[in-house]
This record gives C-alpha cells, sequence and structure tokens, in this order.
C-alpha cells in the first residue's frame, strides 16, 4: 500500500509540509502528543485515545515512515515495542514548516535580519492610507528605522489630511524614539514617479479606492482601524494610537524577512 502522507514536490510551494500533513490528522496528533511525554507502547497508546489498535498501529507506521516516530523492542519482553518520538526530528520538521509559512517565522528572523539583498536590490515599499497623517507615515518611519535605510519606503494617502497627526507624532517619538514632527502628508500623486516593489495599503478606504496602481507591484494590505475619532481629545484617543503603532509594528517586523527573502507575496 503506497503512503497516504507522500513527498511533497519539492519546489511546489503551495503543497503543505510534510509535518503539517502528518500532524494535522487528529489521531496522529493524538499519538504525538502522547509520546511526547513518554515512551509508550501499542496497547498503551490504544487506552489514551480509546481507538481501536489496527487503526493505531496504522497511523503509527505513518509516523514511523515520516521519521517522527521510532520503535524499539522491550529488553524485558522482547515481544513488545515501546514507541520513543524523536523530538530532535519534530524540532527541525516544526522550523522547516514554519520557514514555508513564513520567511519571517524562521529562528531570529524578525529580530536580526539579513540585509545582505537589500544592500545589492534595495527594495522599494510604499505605504498608503487616506490621510497620511497616522498608519502610512507610521510605518514608513518603522521599515525605515529597522532596516536602517536597506529599504527605499515611502508614504502617502489618496486624501491627505493638511498635517500629522500629533498623536501619530508622539506615538513614534516616545514608543521609538523617531521624530517626524517636521513631515507632511503626501498626495498620492507625489509619488507615483518613484520605483516601488511593493505596495501596502493600511485601510480598507486607501485599499478601494486605489485598485491596480501601477501594475505588476506586488500588493498587500493590512486592514487597521483608524485610530483618529471622530470627535475627543487627543489625550483620549492616544491608548488607540499605541494599539495602533504596535500592531504596525508587529506587521513590519514580519515583513522585513519577506523584503530580504525576495519572496514575492
Amino acid at each position: 500500500m503506497s503512503r497516504v502522507v507522500p513527498a511533497p514536490e519539492p519546489d511546489d510551494p503551495d503543497e503543505p509540509p510534510p509535518f503539517v500533513r502528518l500532524a494535522a490528522h487528529p489521531l496522529r496528533w493524538r499519538l504525538l502528543r502522547a509520546l511526547a511525554g513518554s515512551d509508550l507502547r501499542v496497547r498503551e497508546l490504544v487506552a489514551r485515545t480509546g481507538e481501536p489498535q489496527n487503526l493505531v498501529s496504522y497511523h503509527l507506521r505513518l509516523l514511523r515512515e515520516g521519521g517522527l516516530v521510532t520503535a524499539r523492542r522491550s529488553s524485558f519482553d522482547g515481544r513488545d515495542s515501546y514507541y520513543i518520538l524523536d523530538l530532535d526530528r519534530c524540532a527541525a520538521a516544526l522550523r522547516e514548516s514554519g520557514e514555508a509559512f513564513h520567511p519571517g517565522l524562521r529562528p531570529g528572523a524578525g529580530d536580526s535580519p539579513t540585509f545582505a539583498a537589500m544592500e545589492e536590490s534595495r527594495p522599494g515599499v510604499l505605504f498608503i492610507c487616506s490621510g497620511n497623517s497616522a498608519r502610512s507615515p507610521v510605518a514608513e518611519a518603522l521599515l525605515r528605522q529597522r532596516t536602517g535605510g536597506k529599504v527605499a519606503v515611502a508614504s502617502a494617502g489618496t486624501r491627505p489630511r493638511a498635517a500629522m497627526h500629533a498623536n501619530a507624532v508622539r506615538v513614534l517619538r516616545e514608543g521609538f524614539g523617531i521624530d517626524i514632527a517636521g513631515q507632511a502628508p503626501r498626495p498620492l500623486e507625489q509619488v507615483t514617479a518613484r520605483r516601488f516593489d511593493r505596495v501596502v495599503t493600511l485601510c480598507d478606504r486607501a485599499r478601494e479606492a486605489c485598485p491596480g496602481f501601477v501594475p505588476g507591484l506586488v500588493w498587500a494590505h493590512w486592514s487597521i482601524p483608524d485610530p483618529s475619532p471622530a470627535s475627543g481629545s487627543d489625550e483620549a484617543s492616544y491608548p488607540a494610537f499605541e494599539r495602533m503603532a504596535a500592531e504596525i509594528e508587529a506587521r513590519v517586523r514580519y515583513l522585513v524577512p519577506v523584503l530580504a527573502s525576495g519572496m514575492s507575496e
């Protein structure tokens, strides 16, 4: 009988990694969890899962073929075998699965990215929101800071406001040591002549207002709520700006490894 979980094509990024397909089955996941705490015999795994022995043995065989589980004869009763989880192999498979999912999930990728590829290509990123007074300039500033200027980054607005929001200026200064007080919102038309490899919209209005802007670019959308209240003081709305900046910072942190790897989507 052929394996239920065949090896994926190595160049097919849409194929789930072997570990994901193995561990995703509910019974195999329960067997892995049980073996993570102790080496066990088949009858003990049957008792723990409440499943028939032939079914447990079948899925143990798949886990063995996948390299996650081994079997060793009991030194007391050679008719019995203990099943053993290879935790090193599981750890490696989990890392491989994370890397296949997103380059930012490589160990340490978000904290210590490699910028060698960026230094040669200097990718261009444009952030867009409606007013270019809060979300997109915050994203611009945070990406520029994190990449040390190795990314050509800009921001613009579909309907730019007259000035930066005071809370956007404050949250960057207090939270990240960045000063954008002298920066003014830009209209989208001001940056259309520049070369960008990736466009990121940060509000739903901007995404729907400029579909197809400069064909051939990689597009992404971050649906981030507007922190500016319809009414109320800047002081009352400042916590919303802190939450906005924290979410953008996290997204930027994961964007950097994508840019460094040259991924197109």
